[in-house]
């Protein structure tokens, strides 16, 4: 009878295997973390920051990393402008709590009466980011800070977060205004 010769797998077929083998087992894991623990997963969630609030008519200056956009900073990268608001600091702060309670995933943390500090978490791999609202009543603005917890990019996944608030905003202004015609 002839010998059945066997080859052994090469360095890649190894790796190839380990690979799949890890995201199978990490699939599994992520999968039995939801099933059975009820609530969303925060794998990736990170520790929340120190450094948040109004610190001198200020929220936190933007770190160096490009995940953060902050209408306070004057640098480039992160600059975003703030909301404005023409009716009463009251109605500004009630129509921006009720498009954040609008988002899907998301936490209100901290709210008074001219400040809203939120968590957005991302779905699937859970990453969380801390978003911040500061009125300020005299400029009838609303600064805006939002920041991820963890990772050097993001993406430019908080300032299209920020821009889809303002158009929210937007629209909650301008279905006011219709509504006073």
């Amino acid at each position: 009878m002839p010998a059945i010769e066997v080859k052994s797998p090469t360095i890649f077929q190894r790796a190839l295997i380990i690979f799949i083998s890890l995201l199978i087992a990490t699939v599994a894991l992520i999968g039995a973390k939801t099933v059975f623990s009820g609530s969303s997963m925060t794998l990736f969630a990170g520790t929340p920051p120190t450094n948040i609030g109004i610190h001198s008519g200020q929220l936190a200056p933007s770190p160096t990393t490009p995940n953060c956009v902050n209408s306070q900073s004057e640098e480039s990268e992160h600059k975003i402008e703030p909301f404005t608001y023409n009716s009463s600091s009251e109605k500004a702060m009630s129509d921006l709590k009720k498009v954040i309670e609008s988002f899907k995933r998301t936490k209100i943390i901290t709210e008074t009466n001219n400040y809203l500090y939120a968590e957005f978490t991302i779905p699937i791999v859970g990453f969380v980011d801390d978003v911040e609202f500061y009125l300020d009543k005299g400029a009838k603005r609303i600064h805006v800070r939002s920041a991820s917890r963890l990772g050097e990019s993001d993406l430019g996944v908080n300032r299209r977060r920020i821009e889809t608030i303002r158009a929210k905003l937007n629209e909650v202004k301008s279905s006011a205004s219709t509504q006073m015609k």
